[in-house]
């Protein structure tokens, strides 16, 4: 019998596994210079959504974006950034004598960028306790 092919081979299958072992681990997450011009993106959008009212409404909508912030979820690979787009947000509408009565509020939206599928996941807001 002869144990050099045997022992080739046993060290063939180990360097295989050791190499798969060393090898990519699923999609890497793409870095803040990648994410943080998607969630700018995604807050133009919700912008432009946010401002087309109906002008049967009387309502006209002023949204400015305040802020973005995007933080690391470090223990998250699927999910590896959290982001908060913060809008000031500014609604005029006319009262029954023609007064315009103006409202202004702060609005946040969060989200998970997901490394699966390569793009921001807008998060609901937790339920109110009963």
């Amino acid at each position: 019998m002869r144990r050099g092919g045997t022992t080739g081979i046993v060290i063939l299958a180990a360097t295989l596994v050791g190499l798969a072992a060393c090898g990519p681990r699923g999609p890497k997450a793409p870095g803040r210079e990648v994410v943080t011009p998607l969630l700018q993106k995604e807050a133009s959008d919700l912008k432009a959504d946010g401002e087309k009212l109906d002008p049967v409404l009387g309502v006209k909508a002023t949204w400015a974006i305040a802020g973005i912030d995007v933080t690391e979820r470090p223990n998250d690979p699927d999910r590896p950034w959290a982001g908060t787009i913060r809008f000031k947000i500014r609604s005029e509408t006319k009262d029954t004598d023609g007064a315009v009565v103006v409202d202004e509020f702060d609005r946040s939206f969060d989200y998970v960028y997901s490394a699966t599928l390569g793009r921001w996941i807008f998060q609901l807001p937790p339920s109110p306790a009963p």
